[in-house]
């Protein structure tokens, strides 16, 4: 069984926030899968189903923790322990990451948590080795605009490379559900293209 978790608050408020685009991969998953719709477990939205992969389909359950974006840790850290799974196979977290260029994509096996207090949080429940999915989202330029800059809202302009890349996670899905993540990143990235540059630069500026 694997446990896909995707970061961000709750309520329409936050819906399209840079911080909530872990929610927006997760539910973007549970679409192109056909999970079950929402309902609330283990203080989040869960949705269950099922990934297909060349070895067979392989049991799924997708979360988004009501906890708030700093407290996720709360209610991954209770799914992971009621499932009895083990984080460095089965957690996967989709995250955004203000250290990485609009529209870039990394996978990453444990290590710390950069300064992301929803990882931070989930560090402290069930430890560093988990699989983290890491969704470019850029970086403002200055370190006191950081917590405007993820809180505000996907400009029009942001969805030519938002929405491909979320489809992107989304159909290259079964080679993370088969524990290649390596294979996963780069078929993201196949799928979503996005120019390496400076995360402090945005991608419709030339």
């Amino acid at each position: 069984m694997l446990l896909i978790a995707g970061l961000g608050n709750p309520g329409p408020t936050y819906a399209k926030n840079r911080h909530n685009i872990g929610f927006m991969a997760v539910d973007e998953i549970a679409r192109r899968w056909g999970f079950s719709a929402a309902r609330s477990r283990f203080q989040a939205q869960v949705m269950e189903g099922a990934i297909d992969t060349p070895a067979g389909a392989v049991r799924t359950l997708l979360i988004k923790p009501q906890t708030w974006y700093n407290e996720s840790g709360r209610s991954v850290g209770e799914a992971l322990k009621f499932f009895k799974l083990d984080p460095a196979l089965d957690l996967i977290v989709f995250y955004d990451e203000i250290d990485l260029a609009p529209g870039r994509f990394r996978m990453k096996a444990g290590g710390g948590a950069a300064g992301n207090n929803g990882v931070r949080s989930i560090v402290s429940q069930v430890g560093p080795h988990f699989r983290r999915a890491r969704l470019g989202t850029g970086h403002p330029g200055d370190k006191a605009l950081v917590h405007g800059h993820v809180l505000s809202d996907f400009h029009k302009a942001d969805l030519k490379w938002v929405e491909p890349l979320l489809q992107a996670c989304a159909d290259a899905a079964p080679l993370l559900a088969a524990g290649e993540d390596e294979k996963y990143q780069a078929e993201v990235m196949r799928l979503a293209p996005a120019e390496k540059m400076d995360p402090r630069k945005r991608r419709d500026e030339d």
